[in-house]
């Protein structure tokens, strides 16, 4: 994976002497500071990040935290007072208009909040209007409107008129308008925020599905955390112009940078951001027909588990339970004798909300690969530490 857009040490100052609010930045001045002083605006600062190619990378931040600002220097409709921006090791900062020009062109496109829809023109028209500037022929650019609208599923509106949709459909029109120039990078500036919340969640349920084949670089501005810990591979918290924290939802959420990230994520649902794997445990397994009933007695004891899985090679045969297998040590009895079969499973990418159901079975969770391969367990008490922020694994010795 290459880095696909890179921020250096960026800074927007608005106002008459953006160098004078500068230098004050750099002295440690505050930003409320500099505007009662000097009546700039310092809308980024000191901003530097990686944007990696494919990535959906999430900046969330309030009203007036400079995201907006962020966003549209990437493209170089505002030119930063300082730093540098490249996209594919092209400095937008330094490019002259040729050069923005072709940017634009080729590599990114840009999708706002407010629709912008012609009302007098065709959806098909709306779709195509920028290929349309570029100077594509008609036919062309009918067929790309087409391909665009196909793959946000309005390809059967193509001849009607913005005012005949919905408010999500139309922002879908959006969406379509930016892919239909093919561009490698889309840049999103709080796309949803105008659509009521039913069809917000299934605009974000859109956009990764899309991603899924498309595997554009997103960058996807957002005032809402819920959103963003929907949406990013890496998501940047920002405050007062600059990024507090910048990580995977697991690691805002668990482990907030400061005071105000805590804040915000103090209400957040643990259980649809952490997955079955940030509480996984090695299985330690036990092997069919090479261990005995007393090696797995005394492997539970060892480790404080009930239960362990059984392999047989590299599947899973199932599980015994110390219950099961303690009359069996006085019997010489085998481990085969007390299998389960009926094991609960899921994945390291399992949600923990998803895992409520199969923690009722009393067993410890088996995470399987693709290929069925055993990977780990997850007790059900560590999934309730993990929810509870506690993150405790458990203490409690193994017992007949």
């Amino acid at each position: 994976m290459s880095s696909k857009i890179i921020a250096k040490n960026v800074y927007k100052i608005f106002g008459e002497q953006p160098e004078t609010a500068l230098e004050m930045l750099r002295q440690g001045r505050s930003k409320d500071e500099i505007l009662r002083e000097t009546g700039m605006t310092v809308g980024v600062r000191d901003t530097s990040f990686t944007v990696e190619e494919a990535q959906i990378f999430v900046v969330m931040g309030l009203s007036g935290s400079g995201k907006s600002t962020l966003v549209r220097m990437i493209n170089g409709l505002i030119p930063p007072t300082a730093g540098e921006i490249l996209i594919d090791g092209d400095d937008v900062a330094a490019a002259d208009a040729q050069k923005l020009r072709q940017i634009r062109r080729d590599k990114v496109a840009m999708v706002f909040q407010h629709f912008a829809l012609f009302p007098h023109k065709t959806v098909a028209d709306n779709v195509a209007y920028g290929l349309k500037i570029k100077g594509m022929k008609a036919a062309e650019r009918r067929q790309r409107a087409e391909q665009a609208l196909a793959q946000v599923g309005l390809e059967a509106y193509a001849d009607s008129y913005p005012e005949e949709l919905s408010g999500g459909m139309q922002q879908r029109v959006g969406l379509a308008r930016g892919l239909a120039a093919e561009p490698e990078i889309l840049l999103m500036d709080e796309p949803f925020s105008a659509l009521d919340p039913l069809i917000r969640r299934d605009m974000q349920e859109e956009l990764l599905e899309l991603q899924r084949s498309m595997k554009k670089t997103i960058v996807f501005i957002t005032h809402d955390l819920n959103e963003a810990l929907i949406l990013g591979d890496q998501i940047a918290i920002m405050k007062d112009g600059r990024f507090v924290q910048v990580g995977t939802a697991e690691e805002i959420v668990g482990a907030p940078a400061d005071d105000y990230v805590a804040a915000f994520t103090q209400d957040i649902d643990r259980s649809r951001v952490f997955t079955a794997g940030s509480v996984a445990q090695p299985a330690e397994p036990v092997e069919l027909g090479k261990d005995t009933v007393a090696v797995a007695l005394e492997r539970m004891e060892r480790l404080g588990r009930d239960a362990l899985y059984v392999v047989d090679g590299k599947r899973i045969a199932g599980a015994v339970a110390y219950r099961d297998l303690a009359p069996l040590a006085r019997e010489d009895g085998s481990l085969e004798s007390a299998l389960i079969t009926d094991y609960p499973k899921a994945t390291r990418t399992t949600q923990l909300n998803e895992l409520y159901p199969l923690a009722q079975s009393g067993l410890p969770i088996a995470l399987v690969s693709r290929r069925g391969a055993l990977e780990g367990v997850v007790a059900p008490q560590d999934v309730f530490g993990k929810l509870a922020g506690t993150d405790e694994p458990p203490t409690e010795p193994a017992s007949a």
